[in-house]
């Protein structure tokens, strides 16, 4: 589901102003140590690989809505295990002309069971890639890949400004 009806909504009463929506990105990992992969799609909008990314719906707990989305994108069961960082995104166009700015939480997930595959018409490929060779991705999505990475036990919080 592309665009989730209460945006759709809001959408009709603002057209393609600027949003603040709330989003989550899962990084899903499975594997041991040495070998790990992550689960990247590629996007239908864009054409580019990613984690898993969506919106949260209104009143929805962000780790419960960051597997329903590893379910719904790649029709994987995940364990969500820590909040890895906060960070607002960049400006978003959307190739409709809608214009968001997401408030990212970035979740380290654990890979539980389920084949991957395009569960979704939101992407067009769903593959494990292996952390040593990771896909062209813009630098703020490999920052998401990171920042799950670094092994750190507290959150990180993101800032722009430095």
């Amino acid at each position: 589901m592309p665009i989730p009806p209460y945006v759709a909504e809001m959408r009709a009463l603002i057209g393609t102003r600027e949003m603040w929506l709330p989003g989550v990105t899962a990084i899903v990992l499975r594997g041991p140590a040495e070998a790990r992969e992550v689960l990247l799609t590629l996007r239908f909008d864009n054409g580019q690989w990613a984690p898993i990314t969506g919106i949260l719906d209104p009143g929805e707990e962000p780790a419960v809505g960051t597997a329903r989305e590893a379910f719904e994108e790649a029709a994987v069961e995940v364990s969500v295990d820590r909040l890895a960082s906060v960070k607002v995104s960049p400006q978003v166009t959307h190739a409709n002309g809608d214009l968001a700015i997401y408030l990212d939480l970035t979740f380290a997930c654990s890979w539980v069971s389920g084949e991957a595959r395009v569960n979704d018409d939101e992407n067009t490929d769903v593959r494990w890639w292996p952390l040593s060779d990771l896909p062209p991705m813009p630098e703020w999505l490999v920052e998401r890949i990171d920042d799950v990475l670094a092994g750190e036990t507290a959150t990180r919080f993101r800032s722009a400004v430095s």
